[in-house]
């Protein structure tokens, strides 16, 4: 790893608020290292099971040591400038995953992965969107997700909406029905700054277009563009309206989504891990809740739709490659693993061998509604470089606290991203 690259991970890790450090994870023979953001909720539980299942079919054994999805943004970039990385880890397809790369701290899988004949198993615009960077791949994608506007059924219905809206209008004027009838329309928790992203993604992409969201990731575009600007004043105008929670930075994820399944909040913008979550405290796919995709606003924009690709690499010093290697091609090719961890997480499969019928009925339609848009795109802190999302995190976080301030917050974030692209 050259003195730059060293460079540039440890000052990224410092730059984020939680720092958590590891010591090295040596693999013993017939053993592989692994670390992963699969906790709590996140389906821990079955990633065991399926650790074991690969264990008693090659007789590797899978030294597990799972991390709080938050500490991991940071202790995984903190391990790889100590050059303590474990064999295997899961890692975000898109920017972050660039940017270990560029590190020197990924090992290439193309011998693997033609080995093992997965352009026969990935689907293929998973394959060449998350898989391949500077020409080389490095990633098994383990799962897939697709954020749409979730939703309590029985909330709507009690409001007397029985048809979803698809045009900007037709949102508003539901958010107005429901917050007439005394129901907060949109739950968000922005604790983790996170979960507000995906109000940020959306309103660019169908307003701007995928091409110049492109731009403002990769640096070509500024945060004090018109552009930007018109998608923040849509967002405010629906926070003065009333159609947002109070105090969403000081929910989680789980406690918006916790709102709307008490029908305290009619719906949620998140990805489809909240599936796997609902499902985990008994509500009913397709029958307690389900989505509808973020409506159009603009005429003519290509229809985008944003979501997070879970993945799998091996560090360039891997201990065990060799049965590293075994466990990825195990993870991505067997239909029962990958159909298993579908209904344990919410996820999609990148398996194309996977029958749909795997999937409940509202995974069903997130599958219909990637398939029927123009673009998938990764979520905003995995499409920006690390250093460039912690700005536009914090950037979602203050408007979310102060909307009216969102002029200074835009050209602050503007600065402040254009130091992070230089450096």
């Amino acid at each position: 790893m050259s003195m730059l690259s060293r460079r540039n991970l440890l000052m990224t890790a410092i730059a984020v608020p939680a720092l958590m450090t590891a010591g090295p994870t040596l693999a013993a023979d017939g053993e592989v290292t692994i670390s992963h953001y699969f906790t709590g909720e996140l389906g821990l539980g079955g990633l065991k099971e399926i650790f074991a299942e690969f264990q008693d079919e090659t007789g590797i054994a899978v030294k597990d040591s799972p991390i709080g999805h938050e500490d991991f943004k940071t202790g995984i970039l903190v391990r790889a400038a100590g050059n303590n990385l474990p064999d295997v880890f899961s890692y975000w397809a898109g920017a972050r995953t660039q940017f270990v790369i560029d590190s020197d701290s990924l090992r290439p899988i193309d011998d693997m992965w033609n080995a093992n004949g997965l352009n026969d198993v990935v689907a293929k615009s998973v394959a060449d969107g998350a898989t391949l960077y500077d020409g080389k791949r490095y990633l098994v994608p383990f799962g897939y997700h697709y954020a749409g506007m979730f939703y309590n059924t029985a909330v709507l219905e009690e409001a007397g909406i029985t048809e979803m809206p698809e045009s900007w209008g037709d949102f508003l004027a539901m958010c107005e029905t429901l917050k007439s009838n005394g129901v907060t329309p949109i739950a968000l928790g922005s604790k983790n700054r996170w979960p507000a992203q995906f109000w940020f993604d959306y309103l660019i992409l169908r307003t701007a277009g995928p091409d110049y969201r492109a731009k403002l990731m990769d640096g070509s575009a500024s945060y004090d563009d018109d552009e930007v600007k018109k998608a923040m004043a849509m967002w405010k105008e629906l926070i003065d309206k009333g159609y947002f929670v109070d105090n969403a930075n000081a929910d989680t994820w789980t406690d918006a989504s916790d709102k709307v399944a008490r029908g305290d909040a009619a719906m949620t913008l998140m990805g489809t891990w909240i599936t796997g979550y609902w499902n985990g405290i008994g509500l009913e796919p397709g029958g307690d809740y389900d989505f509808f995709e973020f409506p159009q606003v603009e005429a003519g924009v290509p229809n985008a739709v944003v979501g997070p690709v879970d993945g799998l690499v091996i560090s360039a010093n891997a201990a065990n490659p060799e049965d590293a290697e075994k466990l990825l091609n195990f993870m991505i090719s067997d239909t029962d693993v990958q159909a298993k961890w579908a209904g344990i997480q919410g996820a999609l499969s990148a398996n194309v061998n996977v029958d749909d019928s795997a999937y409940t009925p509202v995974m069903q339609h997130a599958l219909k509604a990637v398939a029927g848009a123009d673009a998938f795109v990764f979520n905003y802190d995995l499409s920006t470089p690390p250093p460039v999302a912690e700005v536009g995190l914090s950037m979602f976080a203050r408007f979310m606290d102060d909307p009216s301030k969102v002029d200074d917050i835009l050209a602050q974030a503007s600065e402040d991203a254009e130091k992070a692209f230089a450096e």
